[in-house]
């Protein structure tokens, strides 16, 4: 098992915590803003039964319809976290592989389950393509994200797909899928990819990381065996509410507005650290954050914070060092303000 010199437990929002709470939040991946006003009202209408226990079936036929599939090969779940951690206990590995840089909690739940986990780690000098030849044959249950998380790389579905075999697990990670104006590489709707596990997260998109809610897609079978391995009830009453609202035809309308607002102000974040010295960013991002290299990154993170900005040290992702760091995209007044003090840190 390649040795822990990265923390795999870090995660933006140790960036912003504590006396940190005050700083303008560049690290955590949450669209600002949120969550909306009638989003907040339906989960306030939603306390009132909370006596009773929770239950699911709305929800998860709702999810299931959203993407064309039958309830069978839906599973919701208490957050994309849960569903990492319900793969590495519930489905069989022998040679687990994750390829990185991308979100480093479906190594540390793997790891947690006492797997040997291999790493495949793609390149910079590539632009941090997925490449398929790199995973080795023998690994039967293969992780990967899309957008990857922190690259923001889009790979196209098709060669996320040619990395399915018969008897290899395909795990993809879409947490960011709905921040891509139409979704043209998703995968959680395809029934013919065999072993293939689809994740899916509601806490970016509408700012519900406090309420933990996502969802599974997969063959049934598989389904079956990750629900066997949760707990009773193991989606509160308030967040079975959010996944079916958030599915409806008039949310799924305010995503779509949403991912085309991100990809307007992400192009000008793009184009404006573009034009500081020494800094690269990665070409080709579809996530709503980018992913960026400068020299003397670590000092540059702790100027930005006495200036009152937190981004996210990317040092803690296998495959990534201490001149990376991950910028999330906000409006457009931010990232200016962001700008005019990252360019007068680096000058």
């Amino acid at each position: 098992m390649p040795p822990l010199v990265h923390d795999l437990r870090h995660h933006g929002d140790a960036e912003v915590r504590g006396a940190a709470a005050d700083l303008v939040d560049l690290a955590v991946n949450v669209r600002s803003d949120t969550p909306p006003s009638w989003l907040r009202e339906r989960l306030a209408a939603s306390l009132h039964t909370l006596a009773a226990y929770p239950d699911g079936r709305a929800a998860r036929a709702a999810v299931a319809a959203h993407h064309g599939l039958p309830v069978e090969r839906v599973l919701l779940t208490a957050g994309a976290a849960e569903a990492f951690v319900l793969i590495a206990r519930a489905l069989p590995a022998r040679h687990p592989v994750v390829v990185h840089p991308q979100f480093t909690e479906p190594e540390a739940a793997l790891r947690d389950a006492g797997h040997e986990v291999g790493r495949v780690l793609l390149r910079a000098g590539d632009g941090f393509r997925l490449d398929v030849a790199a995973v080795p044959e023998e690994a039967d249950l293969v992780v990967v994200g899309n957008p990857t998380n922190p690259t923001s790389v889009l790979h196209p579905a098709e060669t996320v797909v040619r990395l399915a075999r018969p008897g290899r697990t395909l795990v993809v990670d879409e947490a960011f899928m709905d921040a891509v104006p139409g979704e043209p590489e998703a995968l959680a709707g395809r029934t013919d990819v065999p072993g293939l596990v689809v994740l899916r997260s509601l806490t970016k998109t509408w700012g519900l990381a406090g309420l933990r809610v996502g969802y599974v897609t997969a063959e049934p079978g598989t389904i079956a065996l990750l629900e066997r391995a949760q707990p009773l009830w193991p989606v509160s009453t308030p967040a079975l509410v959010a996944a079916e609202a958030c599915v409806s035809a008039e949310a799924s309308a305010e995503a779509a507005g949403a991912a085309r607002r991100i990809t307007s102000d992400r192009a000008r974040l793009v184009a404006g650290l573009g034009e500081l010295p020494g800094v690269q960013v990665v070409e080709g991002a579809r996530g709503p954050f980018v992913l960026v290299r400068m020299p003397e990154a670590a000092k540059v993170r702790e100027l930005l914070r006495e200036r009152g900005f937190a981004v996210r040290r990317g040092d803690t992702f296998p495959g990534l060092g201490e001149e990376w760091v991950r910028v999330a995209v906000r409006e457009r007044a931010t990232t200016d303000r962001f700008l005019r003090e990252l360019g007068s840190v680096l000058g």
